[in-house]
This record gives C-alpha cells, sequence and structure tokens, in this order.
C-alpha cells in the first residue's frame, strides 16, 4: 500500500535498548532480562519482547498510507488513518505472549526447532486504537455476525513485511469472524502503546492487537484485511504454531491434522530468581507473573519451596491500589498478573511456581508430557534451582 514499505534487507533497522538478550539477529527478536519484566504491571516500550519474521517495514508517508478492507463482502473499502482515527478510540490493556515462550527450556528436554526464548517472551501494555468491530462496520458488517452474506467466516490480516517462510511474501493470520466483530472481544486495530505512537518494532502506524490468544495472530503494520470462507492459509496459520503430541515427529508430522492454536493456556513464572541461583539463608522475595488466554483470570498462585512437596499461596496484584479479583469489574481480564510471596530458605534447594485460572486449568507439571517438535506452549510448572551458602558468601 501507499507510504508503507517492507524492506528486503536488515539496513535500516530501527535502534533497540541494550539489555535486551538477542535470540536472533536477522530477523530481530529478543527479550528484556526476566528480573526487568515484572519491575512494573506496564511493559515499558523498550522493554518489550521484539518477535519479527523479517525486516522492519518503513512509513515514508503517512497521510498516503492506507488498507484495504475487501473480499466476501458488498461493500470494499480502502481507509486511511484519518478515518481509523475518527472510530471512537478504546485503550486495552492486554499481555501479548509469544507461543514460543519458555522454548530454550524445552529444547533442554529434547530438542524443538524455533528461535529459542527464555521467561520473557511476553509483555503487559496499554493499547490504544479503534475497535475492528467498529471499523468492520464502515463495511457493512454488523457486530456479533458469523458470516456475511457472501459467506465470509474469517478475517485475515495482511502485513507488508517480507518473511522467507512466505517465500519473500508477507506475514499473515486470521481470527474468526464472530470474534472480530465481538465488541467485548476488545480485537483492536491499534495506533498506540502505553500513550504513545505505535513505534516501528510494534507495528508503526497500524496493527491488529488480539487479547487473550497467543500473539502471532496479532499482526503488525497492516497491509490489507480480508473477509474469506476459510481461515488464512498462510505457513504461520497452517505449517507452524500448532501443538502436536511427544510422539509427533518431523518424519511423520501432518500439519494438516491439528488446529492452529488461538488460545493460550494458563502460564506462570519466576521471575526474581534466575534458573540457577547462589544465596544466603534467610528471607527470599519471590515474585513474577502469572496469565492465562480467553481473557480467564488467575484464581490462584502456588509456590513451593521444597520441589512441589508443600505449598502456600503467593499475594496477586494488578494495578496500584486496587485489589486483584479474577474475575472483578476493576481488573484488567486481558492482562497478566504479577505475583510475590517472602519465603524462608535455608537450605538448597528447588522453588517452584503454578498457577490456576478461574477455570481451575492448572499448569502441568512436567515438560516432557507437553513437548511438541515446534516448541511451543510450555506451561509446565517453573522450576529454579537455589544454593545456600554460609561462611564464605
Amino acid at each position: 500500500m501507499p507510504g508503507l514499505e517492507g524492506p528486503s534487507d536488515y539496513s535500516k533497522e530501527p535502534p533497540r535498548h541494550p539489555c535486551l538478550q538477542i535470540n536472533a539477529k536477522e530477523p530481530f527478536n529478543a527479550e528484556p532480562p526476566r528480573s526487568l519484566l515484572v519491575s512494573s504491571y506496564v511493559t515499558p516500550v523498550d522493554l518489550f519482547y521484539k518477535r519479527n519474521h523479517g525486516p522492519i517495514p518503513i512509513v515514508d508517508d503517512l497521510e498516503r498510507y492506507c488498507f484495504s478492507i475487501s473480499g466476501l463482502i458488498k461493500n470494499p473499502k480502502k481507509l486511511f488513518m484519518k478515518d481509523i482515527w475518527m472510530l471512537p478510540k478504546y485503550n486495552v490493556a492486554a499481555t501479548l505472549q509469544c507461543a514460543g515462550n519458555r522454548r530454550t527450556a524445552m529444547s533442554k528436554t529434547r530438542k524443538v526447532k524455533g528461535v529459542g526464548w527464555d521467561v520473557s517472551a511476553l509483555g503487559n501494555a496499554v493499547w490504544g486504537g479503534a475497535k475492528l468491530a467498529d471499523v468492520l462496520e464502515l463495511v457493512g458488517i454488523p457486530n456479533l455476525t458469523s458470516t456475511t452474506q457472501s459467506g465470509g467466516k474469517h478475517v485475515e490480516f495482511v502485513s507488508i513485511d517480507k518473511c522467507k517462510e512466505e517465500n519473500g511474501g508477507p506475514y499473515k493470520a486470521s481470527i474468526p469472524l464472530s470474534q472480530a466483530t465481538n465488541p467485548d472481544a476488545d480485537v483492536l486495530l491499534a495506533y498506540e502503546m502505553n500513550g504513545e505512537t505505535l513505534n516501528r518494532d510494534h507495528g508503526y502506524p497500524l496493527r491488529v492487537v488480539v487479547p487473550g490468544i497467543i500473539g502471532a495472530r496479532s499482526v503488525k503494520w497492516i497491509d490489507s484485511i480480508n473477509i474469506i470462507a476459510e481461515e488464512c492459509q498462510g505457513f504461520f496459520m497452517q505449517k507452524d504454531y500448532k501443538m502436536f503430541p511427544p510422539t509427533v515427529d518431523w518424519d511423520n508430522i501432518n500439519w494438516a491434522s491439528r488446529r492452529p492454536q488461538m488460545d493460550f493456556p494458563v502460564q506462570s513464572v519466576i521471575c526474581s530468581l534466575e534458573d540457577v541461583n547462589a544465596i544466603k539463608p534467610g528471607k527470599v522475595k519471590i515474585s513474577g507473573y502469572a496469565v492465562s488466554g480467553g481473557g480467564r483470570g488467575i484464581e490462584r498462585v502456588d509456590v513451593s519451596i521444597d520441589g512441589g512437596k508443600t505449598w502456600m499461596e503467593a499475594s496477586r496484584y494488578q494495578k496500584t491500589g486496587i485489589p486483584y479479583v479474577a474475575d472483578g469489574i476493576n481488573s484488567d481480564k486481558w492482562a497478566w498478573v504479577l505475583f510475590e510471596v517472602t519465603v524462608d530458605v535455608m537450605q538448597s534447594t528447588e522453588i517452584v511456581a503454578k498457577a490456576v485460572d478461574i477455570a481451575s486449568n492448572v499448569q502441568p507439571e512436567k515438560v516432557e508430557d507437553i513437548w511438541n517438535l515446534r516448541g511451543i506452549l510450555n506451561t509446565s510448572w517453573h522450576r529454579v534451582q537455589v544454593r545456600v551458602g554460609h561462611s564464605n558468601m
């Protein structure tokens, strides 16, 4: 589209924060240190994980930038930023999480394929923009529509970027039309992040934010939106980001046998400690994040300081001064919950965390039970080792 260009090389990448741990340089994929990740409820833009599949697009003329909405509808349109800015603006606090979060740990059990990630391939931001439901009304699709008169059942988002997996074509993904046209689903065409204009890494000038599902469906740098009969047939919907059992390997995989992953399961991670820690005996503050998909709140976070034999409940919070209630009206349903508990650690041990959401979903104990060849959705109990020293520390 005019005004927005997808480069074919990496010569014009934006600057990034020096503290980021780079997992892949080209395309750029990086995450913040885990201790910084939970230093605030809203993740600073510079510390928000960077997940890319090609060179970062460049806006050369914002006034000329536009995107099309077409497909199985009667009134296709081209829309400019001014058209989006005229719609009611909503601010939605939502956590985006890469499906590959904690992939590196899963790979230690048995090798997987994909960019390695520690525990920080997620972030919580306040996204500002127009609701996709309002945008689709501009082309004659009413709220709460599951099928258009022409047979459209899915909304496909197409980026301007260039991905090797698409043979140099754009990244694309889709969500059901019923979700896109539901105002309560809070799907946004976002142009702001934490009260500021989106930066290039995070989708400037316009991106989709689909709360409650894996980050791979929140397409950046929107070039077009298509109303289609079947789900998107792009690489990242059909040959990636699918959950297979541990018995499937690259010799017997059948991509068509599994649906694209959308929701993400309940997850929690200890961020105040590294995988292996040397400490003095005494009080230790254990803190981290917990999050679940589909808008399901966090009912409980359990912490163990004896490898999972006994448990204690951590305190949970979101915004300062507002008590967190898992399905409370003042809680952010699409956002993570931070947790903390202070414990006495007098000897070397394994510290473990697991979360329970409001549907009573709980994290699986062993990563071996959920191992999959793409290394997605590692939501096993999070474990860190503590080695207690005395006079020499």
